[in-house]
Parts: structure tokens; C-alpha cells; sequence
């Protein structure tokens, strides 16, 4: 990492590679920047790999209270830049191929990582391009950095404020522990709703959102405003489950469909590039 600190990342392959190399997956965990770990993407990695023939790398970056902002945001930059060098001085390296898709994707603050490594490549002209973005229920806009344009759109915060498992207090108490300078969460890392440079250019982006959760609206808004600057999107909301159901209660159709859907969106961001 750019500090010098090591992380661990998790490499999937196939059983049997596609000739020429696989698609490229880059993921990130949730956990509101504070906790969580490798496993928590595990499910769906081992189906798109199973599935798709695609190879994975799976990154778990510093969170807080140990590690503050913007310590998860410069290391899942810094590892997605890593993977794709590795890939350039050694093709055989991963077995990947990112011209047949490269595809990053995460999870509540996994998505809002995904979401940022999206425009910071963007940005930054980096190759190979990323070719699509799976954003699964994810903070895109701080409650602290709400526009007046978008406030009445953006009533889910207030609504929702004792949701069943991500309450607002519990965002605060995360919030507090990975960006404890309030300043810092009306930025772009934060808020990448509020992208400095727009959004136009960016990849497809696919979108899951749960109806009973805080950050439904932000992900709505978010949605929007990529379709207004011409980026392809796609839609799933879950009327009626709250934030990360599908961990929780994996036996539920809802959460079957939920990563059934995920799987789904990996095979059409991968027809998008």
C-alpha cells in the first residue's frame, strides 16, 4: 500500500480456465468501513467462479476505528491498481484476462468503495478499463452532505431511522469510528453522488437496493443521476427487507432471489463491456 502497510487479498480461480484467461472480479466487503472480512463476499464469488469461469480477487482493506478514513478508500485503490500491474508484467500471473470483462463490485460500504475506485479510475485514465460496477445496497451520499436539489427525494433517512439491523445510530457509531472529522464525510469518498468531475464515462452499473433500509434513496438518487449523464444502469429493489437481509436470513426467497439476482448482474455487466 502506498503507506507501506500490507493487506491480504484473497485470489479465486476456476477449476479450469477459459482459454486465453478469465473475466476479472475485484470485491470489496461491507461493513460500514469498521468490520466485516473476507468472507462475507464468499457466497457469491464461489458462483460467479463456478458460474462464469471468471477469476477473483477478493480485498480485505483496513477498516476503524484501528485504521480512519481514508485508510479502506486508498487501499482498495491501491489493490485493484496492483492486481491489474501484476496482470500486465504476467499475464499467467491470475490467469485473468480483463479484456473479456473487469467488473468490481461490494456491499453498503463495500458498494461505496466500488462506487470510488470507479470514478478514481475514471479520473485517472487508468487501463484496462473497467468494464462494469456491481453496487450492492451502497452509501453513496453522507446524510451530513444532502443537496437541497435532492432533500425531497432523500426521505429514507428520517423514515428509517430504527431499521432493523442498520439503524441510524449504528451508522453514526460507524461513521464516528472510520471518518471521526465531520468535514471529511461531506467528500467525494463519502458522497460519490457528489463526484466532482460527474459521472459521465463511467461503466454500467448495476444496483440491488432493499426498501427498508436507511440508504434506499441515496442508491435511487444515485441511480438517476448516472441515467441523466448517460451511464447504463440496471434496477433490483427488494420492497420490505432491511439493510444485508440476505446474510442474515439465507433461507428467505428473498434472499435467494436477492443472490441469484447478484449472479445475474455479473452475467450482464459482463455482456456490457
Amino acid at each position: 500500500m502506498r503507506d507501506g502497510h500490507k493487506i491480504t487479498v484473497r485470489i479465486h480461480s476456476p477449476e479450469k480456465a477459459p482459454a486465453g484467461g478469465s473475466p476479472l472480479a475485484v470485491m470489496y466487503h461491507g461493513g460500514g468501513w469498521c468490520i466485516g472480512g473476507l468472507d462475507d463476499e464468499q457466497p457469491l464469488i464461489g458462483r460467479l467462479v463456478t458460474d462464469f469461469g471468471l477469476t477473483a480477487v477478493n480485498v480485505d482493506y483496513r477498516m476503524g476505528p484501528e485504521f480512519t478514513y481514508p485508510a479502506a478508500h486508498d487501499d482498495c485503490y491501491d489493490a485493484t491498481k496492483w492486481v491489474c500491474s501484476t496482470i500486465l508484467w504476467n499475464a499467467s500471473a491470475l490467469g485473468a484476462d480483463p479484456s473479456k470483462g473487469f467488473i468490481i463490485g461490494g456491499t453498503s460500504a463495500g458498494g461505496n468503495l466500488a462506487a470510488v475506485v470507479s470514478h478514481q479510475w475514471l479520473d485517472d485514465k487508468l487501463t484496462p478499463k473497467i468494464t462494469g460496477c456491481l453496487l450492492k445496497i451502497p452509501a453513496v451520499l453522507n446524510s451530513s452532505a444532502y443537496p437541497e436539489k435532492y432533500r425531497k427525494d432523500l426521505q429514507s433517512w428520517d423514515q428509517l431511522e430504527f431499521a432493523a439491523i442498520l439503524s441510524r445510530k449504528a451508522c453514526d457509531l460507524l461513521m464516528n469510528n472510520y471518518v471521526p472529522n465531520e468535514d471529511d464525510r461531506k467528500g467525494p469518498l463519502m458522497s460519490p453522488l457528489l463526484w466532482k468531475s460527474g459521472h459521465k464515462g463511467l461503466p454500467p452499473q448495476y444496483l440491488q437496493i432493499c426498501g427498508a433500509d436507511p440508504l434506499r434513496d441515496e442508491a435511487l438518487v444515485y441511480d438517476r443521476v448516472l441515467r441523466e449523464e448517460g451511464v447504463k444502469t440496471r434496477v433490483e429493489v427488494y420492497p420490505g427487507v432491511p439493510h444485508g437481509f440476505w446474510s442474515l436470513f439465507p433461507q428467505m426467497k428473498a434472499s435467494q432471489k436477492f443472490m441469484d439476482d447478484s449472479v445475474k448482474a455479473f452475467k450482464w455487466l459482463l455482456e456490457q463491456k
